[in-house]
């Protein structure tokens, strides 16, 4: 862990309090009237970082959190929290996070690097992506486009804000919820979403 990753996770928890007191980063969506996209995401599949591809439609049955992430960002400590929460709800929750280097270049690392980083700093156990583009972009990975395009996930055109932006979908492959940044993911919001 770099000088600036130990001072980021030192100062975690007032960012998430100064967050939450002035509204920054702290937007929740939900898809209340339950409208389902034109285009399935489980047409779609991840390239992890081992190389592997995982294909959505294998995890049919289950809710999917799909997390924007990076190592040296001040929210970087909320892999902890993400691994919490696959641990506790494993059996009906796959988490998958998609390292990428759009904001402010806090993800420079190579795949590897990031499998590292995450495995020895954090435990995380749950499924990474192979570091992409997640903004608006031409190049931008197509199931962040599927995220963030309501002509395809039928209601939500809200792109990552920054780093650890969340998307949860339900156990049908519906877009039900957006979290931004300062919504932790142990927060009680997030929790009740994924007991539903």
């Amino acid at each position: 862990m770099t000088v600036r990753q130990k001072i980021s996770k030192a100062m975690y928890p007032l960012l998430m309090g100064v967050t939450k007191l002035f509204g920054k980063n702290s937007k929740t969506m939900s898809n209340e009237q339950g409208v389902t996209g034109p285009k399935s995401v489980y047409d779609l599949t991840v390239t992890l970082n081992n190389g592997d591809t995982l294909s959505l439609s294998s995890l049919r049955g289950k809710k999917i959190l799909l997390v924007n992430t990076a190592s040296d960002c001040g929210y970087t400590n909320q892999y902890d929290d993400l691994q919490k929460l696959y641990d506790q709800y494993k059996d009906k929750l796959v988490i998958i996070g998609f390292p990428a280097n759009d904001f402010h270049e806090q993800e420079k690392g190579s795949d590897e690097e990031i499998a590292q980083f995450c495995k020895v700093n954090f435990g995380v156990s749950f499924p990474l992506a192979k570091k992409s583009v997640v903004i608006k972009s031409p190049e931008q990975n197509p199931v962040f486009g599927w995220l963030t395009h309501k002509a395809l996930n039928g209601w939500n055109e809200q792109a990552p804000s920054w780093n650890f932006s969340k998307y949860l979908l339900n156990e049908r492959g519906v877009l039900t919820h957006y979290f931004d940044p300062s919504v932790s993911p142990s927060s009680q919001v997030v929790i009740t979403a994924i007991a539903k």
